[in-house]
């Protein structure tokens, strides 16, 4: 189990060196405590369910015949605040890209690495 663990711990600094994650993930682990084991999990759980649902809207909202850019930009800005808070930091950084891209009403955009 602590080899497991090891690993785990190395994936994890991995992942933060990459800037896939931030220092907030780390935070979030710890709130984690023995009265709520899976509290990681839930808030994962729950923000992989948002995002998904998220996704969808946008998706959907993108392929309109007339296109509301302000709400696809609601939908990119929820999302934002959701992957700031669980740590996801190049989705933090892709939402901030494609709300300037939605703020120019660009349709045709390409998304590029921010950093």
């Amino acid at each position: 189990m602590d080899h497991l663990q090891r690993k785990l711990r190395d994936l994890e600094s991995t992942i933060i060196q990459h800037g896939i994650l931030d220092d907030q993930f780390s935070q979030l682990q710890k709130l984690q405590d023995d009265s709520s084991p899976d509290f990681v999990y839930e808030v994962i759980t729950l923000f992989f369910a948002d995002s998904d649902k998220l996704l969808n809207n946008m998706s959907h909202a993108l392929g309109q015949k007339d296109v509301n850019f302000k709400q696809i930009d609601a939908y990119a800005h929820q999302q934002k605040g959701s992957s700031a808070s669980v740590g996801a930091a190049k989705v933090t950084n892709i939402c901030s890209a494609f709300r300037s891209f939605c703020e120019a009403k660009n349709l045709e955009g390409k998304l590029c690495n921010p950093h």
